[in-house]
């Protein structure tokens, strides 16, 4: 195994062999000394070493991941974020616009890893990308799914939780009038089912309407007997959910009979989604 491009010690050599032979992505100080039969404070400096390298980045306290050889020294972008954020909280799911992004629901550049989880955990920042914790009611932590993203396993909300996510908390995935875009870019990809059950478990009114509203808007293809379950939100009693600021704009759409929705968004705002599921399907192959 060629390790020219990222040059290693021997001693670096055993620790990076070692990993990989037994096929391990994550080391701490503690197995770097058993492995090379060296103090701890020798370690630390082994560590520091394949950190300034690209060999190693750190994933929480006392933890490091490793770059796998076959990555070359430009492993540190975006994916390997993933990785690293995925190692701040257990249990956790990467969700909102970074998993939409992921899917190519979004093609909007960001700065940001949104990291689901019951936990109390700090905001961080890794490298130049802003990690922001999000603690959910209990009834919300679900739908995380594993994905292998460069031999790291990490949890992404699936596509169906990622879209009512999205469409729940809009400020999350780029403002409405994108949450919309990522519903109209996801529909043909969805499983209806599973999402209309994913919302009836949330149990939430307020969601199952915006979601309505929001699936009209875009015409994403919504089979006929999914929008009657979630029109059915519609008879509960409650204020009027609003979709778009909570000042509306002067020329806000305003309220919708069919799902009881005050949109305080103007038209402008879905310019770039309106009817965009209906366009995509209409597409020919390619």
């Amino acid at each position: 195994m060629d390790f020219a491009t990222r040059s290693l010690s021997p001693h670096e050599s055993r620790v990076v062999l070692a990993l990989t032979e037994q096929r391990r992505r994550e080391v701490d100080r503690a197995d770097v000394a058993k492995t090379l039969g060296i103090s701890l404070g020798a370690a630390d400096q082994l560590i520091r070493s394949l950190r300034r390298k690209g060999w190693l980045e750190r994933a929480s306290w006392g933890r490091y991941l490793l770059i796998p050889p076959e990555q070359g020294p430009d492993a540190l972008g975006e994916s390997n974020l993933l990785a690293l954020a995925s190692r701040i909280a257990s249990p956790y799911y990467i969700g909102y616009g970074t998993a939409a992004a992921h899917y190519g629901f979004t093609t909007q550049v960001r700065n940001v890893v949104w990291l689901v989880t019951p936990q109390n955990r700090r905001n961080r920042r890794i490298h130049d990308t802003q990690v922001r914790i999000v603690n959910p009611p209990a009834r919300k932590f679900f739908g995380g799914a594993p994905t292998d993203i460069y031999g790291y396993e990490v949890l992404l909300s699936d596509p169906e939780k990622t879209v009512i996510d999205c469409v729940d908390s809009p400020d999350r995935a780029g403002g409405v009038g994108e949450a919309a875009a990522i519903l109209a870019a996801a529909g043909s990809r969805l499983d209806w089912t599973k999402l209309a059950d994913y919302i009836e478990r949330i149990g939430s009114s307020s969601l199952a309407r915006r979601f309505g509203w929001t699936a009209d808007r875009v015409a994403a293809p919504m089979p006929a007997e999914i929008r009657e379950r979630l029109l059915r939100y519609v008879q509960k009693s409650g204020r009027l959910p609003i979709i778009g600021p909570s000042s509306p704009a002067p020329d806000s759409i305003g309220r919708d009979a069919v799902w009881r929705v005050m949109v305080t968004a103007p038209p402008a705002e879905f310019s770039g989604s309106a009817g965009g599921a209906r366009r995509r399907s209409a597409r020919p192959a390619t």
